[in-house]
């Protein structure tokens, strides 16, 4: 059973455009009242403020724990704050912490979310992330797509087990080797913050402490209930059908990331008040396809043959050769 070859041999190529601007368009036509929603959200900054200060409290009481508690604790609970302010950080890289109006506000805002993640990721994640809006399924441009040597090489049950495990650096570096952008001076400044911080937290508590901030990041990314979102978002489970939304209780400390039909429609919207999108709009999204739970989405998608890294909707890049 684990060695299952998927069905799939190549990604679904399609030739129409992204399907969520026309959408978008047809619902504000119908629901002007939808624009109402645009903004940011006041609350956000003290909620994100929140779970950093919970994440500093937790390294102080961990500081003395061994590898297998801080692990345990790590995967239970300090991964998931983590991945939830990951969650923030896309938030955050659509200017939904103070709006479009305070840019610098939201950048570093970001290095702050950033900080009990231990890796930098605030400003790279913005720079590839709203491109993965503007050009979905683009065979250059979203990098949000597997590679074909990750189709190639995880196409097996077992292969597609070891490939969720590994998600975390497939998402992390496939950017840089598809579709490298120089670095910028935010970039490093981001660096420069997290360096700094980690420095202090190995200063303060030891290494250990270090490494459960990281191993609860990474751990958070790949095998776990909250990373279901990676896949349940885009990869194909119905053929025809790219986006995918998830209305179940995780929505609650994602910063509901599961309405992700909703949030492609209306990226100006912020996650608190994506579900009202739906109760405006609800014969826009109430037949789509959708997911119930994210754990049965990373059990389908390591189990079923016809689904894996190459179920997915490309299309071909833009312009002329």
């Amino acid at each position: 059973m684990m060695g299952q070859h998927v069905s799939r041999t190549d990604f679904e190529w399609v030739y129409t455009e992204e399907p969520h601007a026309s959408r978008r368009k047809i619902i504000l036509e119908k629901y002007p009242q939808i624009k109402k929603l645009f903004g940011f959200d006041p609350n956000f900054k003290w909620v994100v403020t929140g779970m950093v200060l919970t994440q500093f409290f937790l390294m102080f009481v961990l500081r003395n724990r061994s590898w297998p508690v801080l692990l345990l604790v790590a995967y239970c609970l300090g991964g998931v704050i983590n991945h939830s302010l990951m969650l923030a950080i896309h938030e955050i890289s659509h200017n939904l912490a103070f709006g479009y109006a305070r840019p610098l506000h939201n950048r570093l805002f970001g290095f702050f979310a950033n900080l009990p993640i231990g890796i930098p990721i605030s400003i790279s994640f913005k720079k590839y992330h709203l491109e993965h809006h503007r050009y979905q399924g683009d065979e250059l441009k979203d990098t949000d797509i597997p590679t074909y040597l990750e189709a190639k090489l995880f196409c097996t049950t077992f292969g597609k087990f070891i490939w969720v495990i590994l998600q975390p650096f497939f998402y992390s570096f496939r950017p840089l080797v598809t579709y490298p952008k120089p670095p910028t001076n935010l970039e490093f400044i981001n660096l420069g913050i997290q360096l700094a911080f980690d420095a202090i937290v190995v200063w303060l508590f030891g290494w250990r402490i270090l490494g459960y901030l990281v191993f609860g990041s990474v751990m958070a990314m790949g095998l776990h209930p909250v990373a279901g979102h990676f896949i349940s978002e885009h990869y194909m489970f119905k053929k025809g059908y790219e986006t995918y939304s998830y209305y179940g209780p995780l929505n609650f400390i994602t910063f509901n990331v599961g309405y992700h039909n909703e949030h492609h429609d209306f990226p100006a919207v912020p996650g608190s008040r994506l579900p009202e999108v739906k109760k405006i709009a609800p014969e826009f999204y109430d037949d789509l396809p959708q997911h119930q739970s994210w754990t049965q989405v990373l059990y389908d998608f390591i189990m079923d043959p016809d689904v894996g890294p190459y179920a997915r909707i490309k299309r071909k890049k833009r312009g002329l050769n």
